[in-house]
């Protein structure tokens, strides 16, 4: 590893977990950029926490390639881009499904890809992905597969550049309260995008002997640490604003 700071490169890191985690690297001294597709809320995100910032589309190379080209080294990979978008199968576009699958898992290749040559011995790549993949939801088939294949793909990654002492995790989570749930129609216990944070920055202070491939997260459902339900906004316009568990 060079000197000085590590260099982490953040994706999504204009909001949601991406920015959570962002902010609790600055926190630490890390050299950050970050990269999103929409310029203004990632500019405004990089000037509060004086992080370098680069617009881009992580399922695409020449815009990724911009992005490592201005880190220089790269130490730290957090690839939090992501959507949760499609429908029933019966009604799902293979637009719609292609898009799903470009985003969440080609972009997973992509800047893996990308960032490797510029990564040495200690770097980490950590994958943010979903209990979707083990536990397949009804009417978001296209995103269930893409998380699916994001672990996957995590998992023999990690075998290909373990010999480099590269390590890569995945951090599956259940529902976390970001504007991903927004068209989600029932309340649900959901993390806050700080406690995926806390775990991601956990993961790049471990030893690098130790090999960790999957972290899942979840709130608790019961007792004095449930956090209160979140209320998508969906499932606000339909008048559902207590759990179905709840009477």
């Amino acid at each position: 590893m060079g000197e000085g700071p590590r260099v982490a490169i953040i994706t999504g890191g204009s909001s949601g977990i991406g920015l959570a985690t962002a902010e609790l690297l600055a926190e630490d001294g890390y050299d950050l950029v970050l990269t999103a597709r929409r310029e203004g809320p990632l500019r405004e995100a990089a000037a509060r926490l004086g992080a370098r910032w680069v617009a881009a589309d992580s399922a695409d190379e020449a815009g990724f390639a911009g992005v490592v080209a201005a880190a220089g080294r790269v130490d730290l990979l957090v690839h939090a881009a992501g959507v949760m978008a499609g429908t029933f199968v019966r009604k799902e576009t293979p637009a719609t499904f292609d898009a799903v699958l470009r985003t969440n898992l080609r972009s997973a290749f992509v800047v893996s890809a990308a960032v490797l040559p510029a990564m040495s011995a200690g770097g980490r790549i950590v994958f943010l992905s979903s209990s979707s993949a083990h536990a397949p939801h009804p009417g978001k088939a296209a995103y269930s597969a893409s998380k699916a294949g994001l672990n996957a793909f995590a998992a023999a990654l990690a075998k290909e550049v373990e010999r480099d002492g590269v390590a890569v995790h995945v951090v599956t989570t259940g529902p976390v309260a970001t504007p991903m749930l927004d068209d989600v129609r029932f309340p649900m216990r959901a993390l806050h995008p700080d406690d995926v944070a806390r775990a991601v920055v956990w993961l790049d202070q471990l030893p690098p002997n130790v090999a960790l491939g999957e972290v899942a997260l979840g709130s608790v459902e019961a007792g004095p640490f449930a956090p209160e339900p979140t209320v998508p906004e969906a499932a606000r316009a339909l008048g559902r604003t207590e759990l179905a568990t709840e009477t």
